[in-house]
């Protein structure tokens, strides 16, 4: 079986936009030269890859399949390139704390000292971290908690402790420690739907009684702790975003009983010995500032 890199391109091209036309376009094709060439894969292949329906193409079973491994090689060919330049970019997929608190301090340092690296960050959910790495969409993940995966390495850095935030004046200080469930009398500041934390807490609940309790949902840990400081309700954040608003707002923490609020942070790959080497360091320097994390 022979196989062209560019037809490799444009397949993934067409298959990640959902239409012939538009994924031509993205690989400066033509539409009949990009229809040839699909069917040309698809002989060469000896299975049909692409359904053609009226608005746009999806998907077969051997589609999908083909989809994932190319992924594959176009990244290890983009590994290949990079190793040569001695530059390279990385595709990190990771939760709304990583992203928020922990990532920005991390790369900001691992950048500075190569200028050649670029880093593509994507705020994603647990569930869209695992399957990006899974799929080949991103080369690296960072998840908190433990997370029920198949196929791929799972690498502990650091931990991640969620606390109970609440104003400096709250009759919930009056106890060293509560659970979540009995802190849901009182009206909760959460973030908004989309956040990973958001969805494992509503997990946590049962019959949507976190959901209850949200009297309003922000965009981030900061407003998060506005929202406290001005007596709107109490919130559950990691303890190092919790600490550093606190130095400068008028909150206060309360620890959280249930025994998820202390959570792993972890790394995710597919192979890690088939990263390029800008991969393989990152990686290798999250691992190294694990504990200057879990300080933090």
């Amino acid at each position: 079986m022979k196989l062209d890199l560019v037809d490799l391109g444009l397949f993934v091209n067409i298959a990640e936009s959902g239409n012939l036309t538009h994924g031509a376009s993205k690989s400066f094709l033509s539409p009949p030269a990009a229809s040839a060439r699909i069917k040309a894969l698809e002989q060469e292949v000896g299975h049909p890859l692409l359904v053609r329906e009226n608005k746009g193409v999806r998907l077969t079973a051997d589609g999908q399949t083909f989809l994932r491994q190319a992924r594959l090689v176009l990244r290890q060919v983009d590994f290949l390139q990079d190793e040569m330049l001695g530059a390279g970019r990385i595709r990190l997929f990771a939760n709304t704390t990583a992203v928020t608190e922990i990532l920005p301090d991390v790369l900001a340092g691992f950048l500075a000292e190569r200028p050649g690296v670029k880093v593509d960050l994507q705020e994603r959910t647990t569930s869209e971290v695992i399957r990006g790495v899974t799929e080949g969409v991103a080369d690296l993940g960072v998840v908190s908690g433990d997370v029920p995966v198949t196929g791929l390495e799972v690498t502990r850095f650091s931990e991640d402790r969620l606390v109970l935030v609440t104003p400096a004046d709250h009759p919930a200080l009056d106890a060293r420690s509560l659970w979540l469930e009995d802190s849901l009398a009182y009206d909760h500041v959460g973030l908004h739907d989309g956040s990973t934390l958001n969805r494992f807490l509503r997990d946590q609940v049962p019959h949507g009684g976190y959901e209850r309790s949200l009297r309003i949902q922000v965009r981030s840990y900061e407003a998060m702790c506005r929202m406290i400081e001005a007596g709107v309700g109490i919130g559950v954040m990691p303890e190092s975003a919790a600490c550093r608003h606190a130095a400068v707002m008028n909150v206060r923490m309360t620890s959280l009983k249930d025994s998820w609020a202390l959570r792993h942070r972890s790394i995710l790959v597919r192979d890690r010995h088939a990263l390029s080497g800008i991969c393989k360091a990152l990686m290798d320097h999250l691992i190294a500032k694990g504990d200057t994390v879990e300080q933090g």
